[in-house]
């Protein structure tokens, strides 16, 4: 599943066609792709054309689109388109719905301010991605939402709102507003195994499998460390080791291990090739040569050098 830097490549591909483009035509090709969408593929189609794009903002593995007011270009709306990628989708641009093969799901035709058209393509493979709109509500902290375009909300500054599927979960590591001392504290708090507390999207999100793993090799932690055991300096040298991965995934592009996530002009990331733990099962650990092994964890695997990583001793009593 595409997790943060893949969904940040994204974002950071469409936003060039984001702030003030409008939304001339909408064509839903399997309404299988709107199952977050709260009405039928005629409601998504009918709210959206005519509307003007805010910006392009993510939190985590989230995306989404900030809508004009219906009745005004100018001003901001209530609603955002929101897209979540799943297992397999992929957000393309290109000039008309017909490049985009038979996977293509949903396309928006869109126009900038100068008369520049391009099309927005939503193909899915597995339909375990999703389009919707969403209404935006207030984030509780009160302060920009996420990592993107900084959205003015009038007369006000920024607009501090998100879309109500975005609200529970946390804010990610690429986050400026995150404060890892706080976050750190909340870590310490859990008694789980340390990569099941990373994977939680309630405390930080957009961390997955692939950067769990190896952040934790990082660190030289196993991942049924408990948290709790964690000093409150080791704490925040992990989460400065999850943030190091994301960007170094950034610059390569995100993870690539198939034709199923590529970024909006269809070109796969390089991050794989830079990997240290996850999926080396077999070779050697650039640290120390001990062979790289392969663990069951939570219906899906772990990978982690056993000499680096040991498992953690049981305490007694």
């Amino acid at each position: 599943m595409p997790e943060l830097p893949e969904v940040e490549v994204v974002r950071r591909g469409i936003e060039p066609y984001s702030t003030g483009w409008q939304i001339e035509d909408v064509r839903v090709f399997d309404p299988r792709a709107l199952k977050r969408h709260d009405g039928p593929a005629e409601d998504f189609t009918h709210r959206l054309v005519g509307r003007t794009l805010r910006g392009a903002i993510r939190r985590g593995k989230f995306l989404w689109l900030p809508l004009s007011d219906p009745s005004s270009p100018d001003r901001p709306g209530d609603e955002a388109v929101v897209c979540h990628l799943g297992m397999s989708g992929q957000v393309l641009l290109g000039e008309h719905p017909d490049q985009f093969g038979a996977l293509l799901r949903v396309s928006l035709e869109l126009r900038s301010p100068s008369g520049q058209s391009i099309t927005w393509g939503f193909v899915d493979q597995r339909l375990f991605g999703s389009l919707a709109i969403d209404r935006l509500v207030e984030a509780t902290d009160g302060k920009s939402p996420s990592t993107g375009t900084p959205v003015p909300a009038g007369c006000g500054g920024e607009d501090s709102r998100l879309p109500s599927q975005v609200h529970h979960i946390g804010r990610d590591l690429l986050d400026p507003a995150v404060d890892d001392v706080v976050l750190a504290r909340a870590i310490r708090k859990k008694s789980s195994g340390i990569k099941r507390v990373l994977l939680d999207q309630r405390l930080t999100s957009g961390v997955g499998n692939i950067y769990a793993d190896e952040a934790l090799y990082r660190s030289r932690l196993h991942y049924d460390y408990p948290a709790s055991r964690l000093s409150h300096a080791k704490a925040v040298e992990l989460l400065g080791h999850v943030r190091k991965v994301f960007q170094d995934a950034l610059a390569e592009g995100g993870t690539s291990f198939d034709w199923q996530y590529v970024n909006v002009n269809g070109q796969s990331g390089y991050f794989s090739q830079s990997l240290s733990a996850y999926g080396q099962d077999g070779t050697p650990c650039g640290r120390c040569g001990r062979t790289i092994v392969r663990e069951p964890f939570m219906n899906r695997s772990s990978f982690r050098c056993p000499r680096c990583q040991p498992t953690p001793r049981k305490r007694v009593g």
